[in-house]
């Protein structure tokens, strides 16, 4: 599904983001990926989704070769890839339900779609009765629900979830786990990329450790052991 062949990234000559980046992700995968700030990780993200381009390599994705997509062939690639930071964007005048609706009218939905869809999205991250409800009224992760709600309407192949837990308490975090692990047995291949020892190693999931823009690990039912 995703591959990165020999992938490098030079932003200039003191400053190499990755190094001889092979990594491969089959489909239906949960994966953690492991590091300090710098490690490669945020550069890693930006090459897969086509914002940035490898100055050597090839990255693969299904079957795209990423980096040689066109700008006008990006949109129609992105929508199979979701996306869910820590900071959640939600747009703060708009209710959870609009904010998923909002972002299905971007794309060309008909309102009888949105109607039909938004429920049945809300539903199955937990938020049926939170739908009606501006951010500044939903709990933290209740936002961060809404957030991957919204990151699921193009029903995408992978969900990146960048420190999804980042600005969440211990409980919201493990709820919001749950909930992508849920996902993934839907049959959703989940990036999750975070700093958090504690989650990463209760998962029993693969995990890819990088240091300095070089993956140093990558072990099934792994654990975070970087300092």
């Amino acid at each position: 599904m995703i591959s990165f062949q020999n992938v490098t990234k030079v932003y200039n000559k003191k400053s190499v983001a990755l190094e001889e980046i092979n990594l491969s992700i089959k489909p239906n995968e949960f994966v953690s990926i492991v590091g300090k700030n710098g490690a490669g990780k945020s550069t890693l993200i930006k090459l897969l989704i086509g914002e940035e381009k490898p100055s050597k390599g090839r990255i693969y994705f299904d079957s795209y070769e990423v980096n040689k997509l066109k700008l006008g062939e990006l949109p129609v690639f992105r929508r199979k890839i979701g996306i869910v930071f820590q900071d959640f964007r939600l747009l703060p005048t708009k209710t959870a339900y609009e904010n998923i609706a909002f972002a299905l009218e971007v794309d060309g939905k008909s309102q009888s779609e949105i109607e039909e869809f938004v429920p049945q999205i809300l539903d199955m991250v937990g938020l049926s009765d939170r739908a009606f409800n501006f951010p500044h009224e939903l709990s933290g992760g209740e936002k961060q629900r809404v957030a991957i709600a919204r990151a699921l309407i193009h029903q995408p192949a992978l969900l990146i979830a960048d420190e999804p837990t980042g600005n969440l308490d211990p409980i919201n975090s493990a709820e919001i786990i749950r909930l992508l692990l849920k996902i993934n047995e839907l049959g959703t291949t989940v990036m999750l990329v975070t700093h958090n020892k504690d989650i990463v190693n209760s998962l029993h999931k693969r995990v890819v450790s990088m240091d300095n823009g070089r993956i140093i690990r990558d072990e099934e039912n792994g654990k975070y052991v970087l300092a």
